[in-house]
């Protein structure tokens, strides 16, 4: 399974949720493809110093990193796609309109996760099958009292501070999805 994280510069949250995500899948991480990619990305850029400082401190590996430009090819390839923001979601969904089924925001992702109830999953036996039905009942989940609760703020060029909330926001959304992953895996 195909797992893509976009943001903007691709330097900081994308980059930052595919590394946590393979920590957080541990040894299950081998049998998914997580990679990122960034809407205005200069490719060949290394990971934000703080970001990856963030990174590793949440078990991530930073070193290889290397920024991506986002293009219809890469999006259609993933089987999830999991944005910072909505916008980078509506991006996603401009350049691959097939991609809405499988299009979220990370932190909305999570939230539709967390609100199904224990019937709903049953009989998921796969990934690709999860993210089918999540897609599928992302309505019956209430939304957020405000739509921008569901997206990750860009600390690029913040302090160290808006660094670790910023992580550990994505930590939180992506641990929560890794488990329902290894769980129908």
């Amino acid at each position: 399974m195909r797992v893509l994280f976009v943001c903007s510069g691709n330097i900081c949250r994308s980059p930052l949720g595919a590394q946590v995500l393979v920590a957080r899948l541990g040894p299950d991480a081998p049998a998914f493809e997580v990679e990122s990619a960034g809407t205005i990305a200069d490719d060949g850029a290394p990971m934000d110093g703080a970001a990856a400082e963030q990174s590793r401190r949440l078990g991530g590996d930073a070193a290889s990193h290397r920024s991506r430009y986002l293009t219809p090819e890469i999006v259609e390839s993933a089987d999830l796609v999991l944005t910072a923001e909505r916008s980078h979601r509506a991006a996603v969904v401009s350049l691959a309109p097939r991609a809405t089924k499988r299009a979220f925001t990370i932190k909305q992702f999570a939230r539709v996760l967390d609100g199904l109830e224990p019937g709903d999953l049953a009989g998921v036996s796969t990934p690709e099958e999860l993210v089918e039905t999540v897609a599928r009942l992302r309505g019956t989940v209430a939304p957020p009292a405000d739509p921008a609760d569901d997206d990750v703020d860009d600390p690029y060029r913040r302090s160290a501070a808006t660094h670790a909330r910023v992580a550990d926001e994505i930590d939180a959304a992506v641990t929560v999805i890794a488990d329902a992953m290894r769980a129908v895996r």
